[in-house]
């Protein structure tokens, strides 16, 4: 883990209250798609540092892109950065998605709801290096007058499948609605988002008979598992709590999905 100044290089607007930051970081060297990152504002009076998902990696530059939704004063001040700007980083943090047993015919699925997308974008681009050729990505949108954010950019690394919630774009319902809307085939899934689409994600992979890893949105405080601020109940016994209590930010925040109860 590494901590320290990470340098703004580009910094733009992707849609209403979306954002998009690359950064020059140390920890570009060790990242790896699903895991993030601590950032800390500049105020004296926000102590506890913003967990926010990678988003891509350039490993060669030692570059990390943070897609993020403004939701509060840090997430804010990250929104209004410019080039040049410097803010404290910690990671790279938690377990990312695991594709080292992946082959190059393996069908994968990726399913993203809302600022859930962001940390597959990465996946994405390392499933391609990987030379895995069937990559399907289905994202979910509020609606089309929102923001496809990032839909052109998974576009480079995948067959790309739209659901929004009003029908103005693509499948009119959820993620999942989409994949049995479009016959998607897949022998497994990578999935993020919130709680209530990942459950239904679950249930997908088990009719399916397929795996699925998912990637659980949470607050964090500390980051590093000592506060137990973001736990999630699982068929494991956590060696630190002591009861079916899993760390989000370090043993997560990608679990298989059948280990975790949502």
């Amino acid at each position: 883990m590494i901590q320290g100044l990470a340098v703004v290089k580009k910094s733009e607007r992707l849609a209403d209250g979306i954002y998009s930051i690359w950064l020059d970081t140390e920890i570009a060297k060790t990242a790896m798609p699903g895991q993030f990152v601590m950032v800390n504002t500049h105020s004296d009076a926000h102590l506890l540092g913003r967990p926010i998902s990678i988003s891509d990696i350039r490993k060669e530059a030692g570059q990390i892109r943070l897609v993020f939704r403004v939701v509060g004063y840090g997430s804010r001040e990250l929104s209004e950065a410019k080039v040049g700007d410097s803010f404290e980083l910690m990671g790279p943090m938690g377990n990312g998605f695991p594709v080292d047993k992946l082959s190059p015919e393996t069908k994968v699925l990726l399913m993203g709801g809302g600022i859930g997308a962001p940390p597959l974008l990465g996946l994405a681009n390392k499933l391609k290096k990987y030379g895995v050729e069937q990559v399907s990505a289905v994202l979910g949108y509020r609606g089309e007058t929102g923001g496809l954010f990032l839909a052109e950019d998974f576009k480079k690394f995948a067959n790309v499948y739209i659901a929004t919630d009003d029908g103005s774009s693509g499948t009119h319902g959820t993620v999942v609605d989409a994949v049995r809307e479009n016959d998607i085939q897949a022998d497994i899934i990578f999935a993020c988002g919130p709680m209530p689409m990942l459950s239904a994600i679950k249930k997908l992979a088990a009719e399916k008979g397929i795996s699925a890893y998912i990637s659980l949105e949470e607050r964090m405080a500390c980051g590093v598992g000592a506060c137990l601020g973001c736990v999630v109940k699982t068929k494991k016994v956590d060696g630190h709590s002591h009861v079916n209590n899993s760390r989000i930010c370090t043993e997560g925040p990608v679990f298989e999905a059948e280990e975790v109860e949502i």
